[in-house]
């Protein structure tokens, strides 16, 4: 079988290729090129790096497999860069990886992967595809749970699914370095990213205000009575549950409960307050292809390192999403992605609009 691999540079998907070659399949190896490299954005966060494209380049070189990079500049800035300065205006904290992962590499990389005659797209995610006696495809967490990254993956579909092939996602990541030190392979003792690839120093807030120079026209912060507190320099600097960087002083710490766009303001309160039961959501998308019903038991992750909590669909739509959980849950941030699981099978998820 022809297999295109995303090849980052990064240890999980030159493994996830390796694997491949050993199992006798086609491979070729792709990577993306997500920005100008003229740009001076010399380092373009802590991933798809020029360094890294020459890391899976090597890795390429040492499995003996042919290697292209392919330009998503546009793509990526249509997207997920300016989704991200978007959500942020709107007083949203986005997940750029989870757009990236569905418009670009289940999305965009399959049809490109097409040009090669490629019967499916790879990825060293940490998860895992099964298929049912029916056939019908479901998405499940991956064998390493601290490494499990499912969640960013919730709005991949049926026809997506049928052609993606996720090689590590029954490994745990000791066992993926291990191979990695085995074959020899350049990047076995890379650190992993961690941070939003396009923010080359962090500062997310600076990189919207220069993307969109009038966020910074600022506002006030407000206690929950509405008295005003202090100006702030734009609704981008903050997010949902932050309590540093406030700049406002009290008996008791205060959090940022809730971000008011229209009239740029930020509201502040004590940290029960952002204690919250209910949410809702919009943009979902059910892997099966159908919703759940009113009243179903399932678990509920509303972050990326959040424990999935136990909840109630209140209701469910193609679109929407009503969930009740079990116990309070802290800091329920709009943008964010609520995905909801049944054991550890993911059922869909979607943007979480507020509690």
């Amino acid at each position: 079988m022809r297999i295109v691999v995303a090849m980052s540079g990064g240890v999980d998907s030159s493994v996830a290729a390796a694997l491949l070659v050993e199992q006798s399949h086609d491979v070729i190896g792709l990577s993306m090129q997500l920005y100008d490299q003229q740009q001076g954005e010399v380092r373009f966060g802590s991933c798809c790096t020029l360094d890294d494209l020459h890391d899976a380049r090597r890795v390429a070189h040492r499995l003996g497999v042919p290697h292209y990079i392919v330009n998503f500049e546009r793509q990526f800035d249509d997207h997920v860069v300016s989704n991200f300065v978007r959500e942020y205006l709107a007083g949203r904290t986005p997940i750029p990886c989870a757009h990236c992962n569905s418009d670009l590499k289940f999305a965009a990389l399959l049809d490109r992967a097409r040009a090669f005659d490629a019967d499916c797209v790879a990825t060293g995610h940490y998860a895992r595809i099964e298929r049912g006696a029916s056939g019908r495809l479901t998405l499940r967490r991956g064998a390493d749970r601290a490494k499990d990254q499912s969640y960013f993956l919730f709005s991949l579909t049926q026809a997506q699914l049928d052609r993606a092939r996720f090689p590590v996602g029954d490994l745990e990541k000791s066992a993926v370095r291990d191979y990695a030190r085995q074959l020899a392979l350049p990047v076995a003792a890379k650190p992993d990213s961690h941070e939003i690839c396009f923010i080359p120093d962090g500062e997310y807030a600076d990189f919207v205000a220069r993307r969109a120079p009038a966020a910074s026209s600022g506002g006030w912060i407000v206690n929950q009575d509405g008295r005003a507190l202090r100006r702030h320099d734009g609704i981008h600097r903050f997010t949902v549950g932050q309590r540093k960087g406030l700049g406002v002083t009290g008996r008791a710490p205060v959090y940022v409960l809730e971000l008011r766009p229209h009239s740029q303001t930020v509201v502040v309160g004590p940290r029960a307050a952002l204690e919250k039961t209910s949410l809702t959501a919009s943009g979902v998308n059910w892997i099966s292809g159908e919703a759940p019903e009113t009243g179903r038991r399932v678990t509920a992750q509303i972050r990326h390192r959040h424990e999935a909590a136990p909840a109630t669909v209140r209701g469910a739509d193609d679109d929407c999403l009503e969930l009740e959980f079990d116990t309070p849950q802290t800091a329920i941030t709009p943008g964010q992605a609520v995905v909801v699981y049944e054991g550890d099978e993911v059922l869909g998820g979607g943007w979480i609009d507020g509690p």
